[in-house]
């Protein structure tokens, strides 16, 4: 504290100057109509800018809070599109309160994920403590990404569509025949898309998407565009590219379906068990 004092005694005619310095700058600020509207100008700018650069540092570092609110609002918007799309198909329900909801959707985000494998996973940080089980459809907003294989209490294993094991039934957007789709192995942006028989005629750029079979996946969900065509014997050789680039994938969403259980005991019903 002594230094302190010494050292404003010392250098008081420094701080004398300054301090009327200022009070003259203020009186000419004060009393003059320009100068006063230029300073507080400069200074709103001055202040703005500050204000701007404070707010885009806080934006960048809640971008994963940003990121998980856009994720859990997309599940919300995928459920109320299917429930519109299951009443364009069925004229006679007119109200939602009268339709059966077919699918729910449960946001996640990815944790883990490989590409570089012949059958890769991605772990995501939802489990059964949201209602995954296994079995369940993952799908992005890009397009399919597959199946939930096992779920433990907050996290669930994807077999991811770049897994050899997969298969996924799809059809071609434009003509409505339906194949399945499978990764060979090798490139994780090229899928083959099977039993397209010699009678159709698959363009490059045809729109490839679920068929809607099965009450795993809904119908119409985006998987790619047909890269090549190749004629064989009996079905063509089709590579598909995928629209979900998985060496990037960030957020996905679980699909629930109400009526898997339903659908699948009834075809039990009718359908012979394999020996």
């Amino acid at each position: 504290m002594e230094r302190l004092f010494l050292f404003i005694y010392h250098y008081r005619a420094f701080f004398t100057f300054l301090t009327l310095e200022f009070i003259c700058a203020w009186m000419i600020i004060d009393n003059n109509r320009y100068q006063g509207a230029q300073f507080f100008n400069s200074s709103n700018g001055f202040v703005a800018s500050m204000n701007t650069f404070s707010q885009g540092v806080r934006e960048y570092f809640s971008l994963r809070d940003i990121n998980a609110t856009l994720a859990r609002e997309n599940a919300y918007l995928r459920g109320r599109l299917e429930v519109r799309n299951q009443a364009s198909n069925n004229p006679g329900i007119l109200t939602d309160s009268a339709l059966v909801k077919n699918y729910d959707f449960v946001s996640a985000r990815v944790v883990n994920n490989s590409v570089d494998r012949v059958t890769n996973f991605i772990t995501i940080n939802k489990g059964q403590n949201d209602g995954i089980q296994p079995g369940m459809a993952v799908i992005s907003p890009e397009g399919v990404v597959c199946k939930v294989k096992v779920a433990s209490e907050h996290y669930a294993v994807v077999r991811s569509l770049l897994n050899i094991d997969m298969m996924v039934s799809a059809s071609i957007k434009r003509t409505g025949h339906f194949g399945t789709v499978q990764w060979g192995g090798n490139n994780p942006d090229i899928v083959k898309l099977k039993f397209i028989p010699m009678h159709v005629k698959p363009v490059k750029g045809d729109t490839i998407v679920t068929s809607g079979y099965n009450a795993v996946f809904p119908g119409g969900v985006m998987i790619g565009t047909i890269e090549s065509v190749e004629q064989k014997e009996l079905f063509y050789d089709i590579d598909v590219r995928l629209t979900q680039d998985f060496r990037k994938i960030s957020f996905v969403s679980v699909v629930k379906s109400h009526l898997k259980h339903e659908q699948d005991s009834l075809e039990n019903l009718v359908t012979p068990p394999l020996k």
